[in-house]
C-alpha cells in the first residue's frame, strides 16, 4: 500500500555560521510514511537540518528534494509541511480555536471548512472541549496537543517536530509520544522528529540518524543502531547506562582485559589495541571472570545499577532487583564473548 507521506532526501547539506561548519555535507534519505528520528546531543546539527528542511532556514550547499522534487529555493508554504516548536509557538492573544484555525485562515480557507477541519483536528488530539480557552490558560501538554492539531489541521504530507516532548514531565511525555506515534500512523504522514533523547528516539522512530558534531555517523533502525554502534561516540550515547568500554590487547582469535584472556569468535590477525564496548546488561557478577570490586550500587525498583573498578578501569552493571552486593565486595564479572563490540582506539570507528 502507497502511503501519503512525503518522501525526503537531502543531498550533501552544508551550513556555516561565519568560520564554523554547522552541517558538514549531511545526506540523508526518508521513506514515505516513516517516522525518523534525527537524534544525536545539543549543538550536533539537528535542529538545523530540520529547520533547512522546513525552509525556515537557509544552507550553503546541497538540495533539499521532497517526492522527487528539488525544492531547494522555494518557501515554507510551497513544501507541503507542518512543524511543531519546541516552545509550541501559539498566539497568547488568540483562542485555542483561533490557534488550530490560523494555518487555514492564511490559505482564505472558507469558513464552514475551517470550522470543520478545526474541530476534526481537536478531537483527533482531545482537546475538543478547550477550543474557546486561550493558550495562558492551558497546562503544558494542553498547550502541546494544541500546536500538533494546529499543525495537522491543513493535512500536511510531512510533518516535523523539534522535541516536541521537551517541556513535559517524564509521566506525560511517555503518554503523548505513544500518542504521537498512533497519530502519525493514523494520519499516514511522513514524520521527522527531533530530540536528544535516545530512549524517546529508540521507542518512537522506525528509523533514526545519529548525529555528531555537525555530521551523521550512522544510520538506521533503532535496533540496529543500538546492537551495533558503528563508532566509540555512538555505542556511548546510546543506553541508560551507555556501553562501558574497557582497554584490551587483540591478537588473533584472543583478546585480553586486565590480564583475563578470552576466545573470540574470529580472527582479527596481528596484535593490537582495542577498545572493548560492553553493554551494562549483559555483564554478569559472579564468581568467575575478571576480577573487580563494587563501588556503588543504585536501587532502580526493577533492577540494579552496580559500579565496578576493574583495575583501573570503572563499568557498570545492570543487574535484576534481587542482587545484592555490599559496596567493597571483591566479585568477578564475565560476559559473552558474542556480546563484546570492538573499536579501534584511535579511529573510534568499530572494527
Amino acid at each position: 500500500m502507497t502511503s501519503r507521506g512525503a518522501g525526503v532526501s537531502l543531498r550533501n547539506i552544508v551550513k556555516r555560521h561565519g568560520n564554523v561548519t554547522a552541517l558538514k555535507g549531511i545526506d540523508l534519505d526518508i521513506r514515505p510514511g516513516e517516522f525518523f528520528a534525527l537524534l544525536g546531543p545539543s549543538g550536533s546539527g539537528k535542529t538545523t537540518t530540520l529547520r533547512i528542511l522546513a525552509g525556515l532556514e537557509e544552507h550553503d550547499a546541497g538540495k533539499v528534494i521532497l517526492d522527487g522534487r528539488d525544492v531547494t529555493g522555494t518557501d515554507p508554504g510551497e513544501r507541503d509541511v507542518a512543524m511543531v516548536f519546541q516552545s509550541y509557538a501559539l498566539y497568547p492573544h488568540m483562542s485555542v480555536y483561533e490557534n488550530i484555525a490560523f494555518p487555514l485562515r492564511m490559505v482564505k480557507t472558507p469558513s464552514a471548512e475551517i470550522d470543520r477541519a478545526v474541530r476534526e483536528s481537536a478531537s483527533r488530539v482531545k482537546i475538543e472541549h478547550l477550543l474557546e480557552r486561550r493558550p495562558g490558560q492551558l497546562s503544558g501538554g494542553q498547550q502541546q496537543r494544541c500546536a500538533l492539531a494546529r499543525a495537522i489541521v491543513r493535512k500536511p504530507r510531512l510533518f516535523l517536530l523539534d522535541e516536541p516532548l521537551s517541556n513535559l514531565d517524564a509521566k506525560l511525555r511517555l503518554e503523548t509520544r505513544v500518542e504521537l506515534r498512533k497519530l502519525q500512523r493514523a494520519l499516514d504522514v511522513t514524520a521527522v522528529y527531533v530530540t536528544h533523547d535516545q530512549e524517546e528516539a529508540m521507542t518512537i522512530a522506525d528509523r533514526l540518524a545519529v548525529f555528531m558534531e555537525g555530521a551523521i555517523v550512522q544510520t538506521g533502525t533503532p535496533e540496529d543502531v543500538f546492537r551495533r554502534p558503528a563508532t566509540v561516540e555512538v555505542a556511548t550515547f546510546l543506553g541508560n547506562p551507555p556501553m562501558n568500554l574497557m582497554p584490551g590487547r587483540l591478537s588473533g582469535h584472543d583478546v585480553v582485559i586486565a590480564d583475563h584472556r578470552m576466545r573470540l569468535d574470529a580472527d582479527y590477525g596481528a596484535e593490537r589495541d582495542v577498545l572493548v564496548g560492553v553493554q551494562p546488561s549483559r555483564i554478569e557478577v559472579g564468581a568467575e571472570g575478571i576480577a573487580a570490586h563494587v563501588d556503588l550500587t543504585e536501587q532502580l525498583g526493577d533492577s540494579v545499577i552496580v559500579d565496578l573498578q576493574l583495575g583501573a578501569t570503572r563499568v557498570r552493571a545492570k543487574l535484576p532487583e534481587r542482587s545484592r552486593l555490599a559496596e567493597g565486595a571483591r566479585v568477578h564479572v564475565r560476559f559473552d564473548a558474542a556480546d563484546m563490540h570492538l573499536f579501534d582506539p584511535e579511529t573510534h570507528r568499530r572494527l
